[in-house]
């Protein structure tokens, strides 16, 4: 995978935008929903990756159990660096893993960090998973 794979498939996401909070060297993929009417946004990360040729990597969140069996079966996914280990992930892309099983776990990221948002931010998004799994957010379904 190159780095121009990554930023697409993290951009696919609805909600999706790159940030550089870190300086320009490391990309933020973080997803937002306008809460409010519009009014206000919140925003939260699930991709980070310096996007680097040589040193290319991703961090993406995973859920522990999960991300205990990929790390298990493959040398090139570990903790993340900087970042919670039992929920992150650290990915090398360097050709040994599948394009496809990258592209899952971006997803997979997404989908967990969407499900925190509330009810009605799933909803502006047009969350495809909404039905099938619980709200987890530590929020009120209904925004004041």
């Amino acid at each position: 995978m190159e780095p121009a794979q990554l930023r697409e498939i993290c951009l696919s996401f609805p909600g999706a935008y790159e940030d550089f909070p870190f300086g320009p060297e490391t990309s933020v993929f973080k997803v937002r929903a306008a809460v409010d009417g519009g009014s206000r946004h919140e925003a939260k990360m699930f991709a980070s990756s310096t996007l680097d040729a040589d040193d290319f990597s991703v961090s993406l969140k995973c859920e522990p159990a999960l991300a205990e069996q990929l790390r298990a079966a493959h040398p090139g996914i570990t903790g993340a660096w900087h970042m919670n280990k039992t929920h992150w992930n650290g990915v090398r892309l360097d050709g040994a893993l599948p394009d496809s099983m990258v592209r899952d776990m971006v997803e997979d990221s997404y989908d967990l960090v969407v499900a925190t948002l509330s009810r009605r931010q799933q909803e502006q998004l047009g969350w495809a998973r909404l039905a099938s799994l619980p709200h987890t957010g530590s929020r009120e379904d209904s925004v004041d």
